[in-house]
């Protein structure tokens, strides 16, 4: 069943009142406005929205990644201002060394932070083992394909047993059958772990699929357009994409992002017929 709503008092994670402007060259831009929601632990909760509606700048402000905004972010009760050691980040692009084997890629922040080798060593096999690429420790990122990258970048991050995992559209540049098998992987350590999860993403099916509540951004800038609850039955895997509920959910949701990316297209050609006016 999904998540109960959730009240402060028991969130891990809080972000309150939270608003981002940037300076460009044709003015200010407000690019996150007045957005606020609280995650449950072991909660799994998905971002969604158009392009340009701020997801990633969301992610980099609970990430620590971004100090200049309004608002506030908070962690079992501490606002946070910079990089936190209770949120561990998996990023869209590449993040694998490719000089260093996948055990020694997965036990690289906990050399970082002064483990012994061998116990790091046995930490990293285990969350090797987690996402299923046991048989290939020794081997180079070189040597894998992208899905499983993506693995050795989660199996690195969730070595550091982060109180939340924060993931910024991880297999955006997989094909669908790998993100709905990677979903199925993600839900299970997810599970398994009792990890609480906020996913950034674009794609309704994988939002669908994972979460327990889906928070759907208007385009910019980016507020709370609504919070869905998923209410389908766990533990769940990539098969309930074929359900007539998940069907129902998924077409309640893109009703609001056709709505929004209608918006953002006329925002974009707007703003280009402008730019020929005034170059012409």
């Amino acid at each position: 069943m999904a998540a109960p709503n959730t009240s402060q008092d028991d969130a891990i994670l809080v972000a309150d009142d939270i608003g981002v402007r940037f300076e460009t060259a044709e003015g200010p831009v407000i690019a996150v406005d007045d957005v606020s929601f609280k995650v449950k632990p072991g909660e799994f909760l998905s971002v969604i929205g158009p392009s340009g509606c701020g997801k990633s700048t969301l992610f980099n402000v609970i990430g620590g990644l971004l100090s200049h905004h309004q608002g506030v972010v908070s962690v079992a009760g501490e606002t946070i201002n910079g990089p936190h050691k209770s949120i561990g980040m998996v990023f869209q692009e590449e993040s694998t060394f490719p000089w260093r084997t996948v055990v020694d890629n997965v036990a690289f922040p906990l050399e970082i932070v002064g483990m012994p080798k061998a116990k790091r060593i046995e930490r990293a096999r285990h969350f090797i083992a987690l996402v299923g690429l046991d048989g290939f420790e020794n081997r180079y990122p070189g040597e894998l394909s992208g899905g499983m990258r993506q693995r050795v970048s989660l199996a690195r991050t969730l070595a550091s047993e982060p109180k939340i995992l924060l993931m910024d559209e991880p297999f955006a540049a997989l094909d669908e059958q790998t993100r709905l098998l990677l979903g199925d992987k993600v839900l299970q350590i997810q599970q398994q772990l009792k990890q609480t999860t906020l996913l950034i993403t674009h794609n309704i099916t994988e939002a669908v699929q994972m979460s327990d509540r889906i928070l759907v951004m208007t385009y910019r800038p980016g507020k709370v357009k609504r919070m869905v609850d998923i209410d389908l039955p766990r533990p769940r895997t990539s098969d309930v994409v074929t359900s007539e509920p998940f069907g129902r959910y998924v077409a309640k949701i893109w009703a609001d992002l056709r709505e929004e990316a209608s918006r953002g297209m006329r925002d974009e050609e707007s703003h280009v017929l402008h730019h020929q006016s005034a170059t012409s």
